[in-house]
């Protein structure tokens, strides 16, 4: 075995001071401070789609549209509790019916 009675033993820090001795602010509340008030959004909330449900639907459709628009269709699917997609099929089906298509 090692013979460990070879080591220099540390000094360390000695005893610790008597609770007369010692600082008060341990016996301090612990205060934090408050956050500032959050802001209402003025754009809707981006929604991570991977998280959503699966939906079988496998060719990519990327365009590009106004703030405005974008937030009038995440407002419609957040309120019917639809996905994005499921708001645009529907507005192209409403098209094609006003517009005498099929």
């Amino acid at each position: 075995m090692a013979d460990l009675s070879k080591l220099k033993k540390g000094r360390g820090l000695g005893a610790p001071p008597s609770l007369s001795e010692a600082s008060p602010n341990l016996a301090a509340p612990e205060v934090a401070p408050t956050p500032p008030p959050m802001s209402e959004p003025q754009h809707a909330r981006k929604v991570d789609g991977r998280t959503l449900r699966k939906t079988n639907r496998t060719v990519a459709f990327a365009t590009r549209v106004t703030e405005n628009f974008d937030y009038r269709v995440r407002e419609i699917a957040e309120s019917k509790g639809l996905k994005i997609v499921e708001v645009l099929e529907a507005a192209l089906d409403a098209y094609e019916r006003e517009n005498k298509f099929n």
